[in-house]
């Protein structure tokens, strides 16, 4: 599928679960799917507010290695993460399908617009409930409280991120910071 620049006003509104995921498990509903590597991730579409085109990211100094910096979008200045090193994955080189995806982030008593820079976008896709299985348990050293769930798509397994929790409450004020301080 080809990468959209932009989800539409309209793709927003007419594509939206009913709710956002909460609790332990992942909810049925509409998701936008992307790549980071081989992998495949989604998001809860009510969390999107746009895809844009790779752009010019001014570096920060002093900050996180997964924080490539901050953006000017639209008047408005926006941290930008990049997943893969956030997830512990080698850097890659941005390509021509390399994105941000804009989202909104629960933060204390408000809401943080942030960038995620994924390799791709792949599209949205309706989840049901049958098809979400809970994320399995890799021991207490490791951290997947960020995983929603795992969704079983076809032959493929999307793992189903919550994204008010893949950064932590600490990381969120820093990026809010950022924000504000640019």
């Amino acid at each position: 599928m080809n990468q959209p620049n932009t989800l539409s006003e309209k793709t927003l509104q007419t594509d939206v679960p009913t709710g956002p995921p909460t609790g332990a498990l992942a909810e049925a509903g509409k998701y936008l799917t992307f790549r980071l590597g081989e992998e495949t991730f989604g998001l809860p579409i009510l969390k999107v507010q746009e895809i844009i085109g790779m752009m010019p990211v001014t570096a920060v100094p002093r900050v996180p290695s997964y924080v490539r910096g901050v953006i000017n979008l639209r008047g408005k200045v926006i941290p930008v993460i990049d997943l893969r090193l956030k997830f512990g994955l080698e850097g890659k080189e941005d390509t021509t399908r390399t994105c941000i995806i804009v989202l909104q982030v629960a933060a204390g008593r408000g809401n943080v617009v942030m960038g995620t820079i994924v390799d791709e976008v792949s599209e949205v896709v309706n989840v049901a409930q049958n098809q979400i299985e809970p994320a399995p348990s890799f021991g207490a050293s490791l951290d997947t409280e960020f995983i929603l769930g795992m969704g079983k798509i076809g032959d493929k397994v999307v793992m189903l991120l919550d994204v008010d929790r893949v950064l932590s409450a600490g990381e969120i004020a820093t990026l809010n910071r950022l924000e504000t301080s640019v």
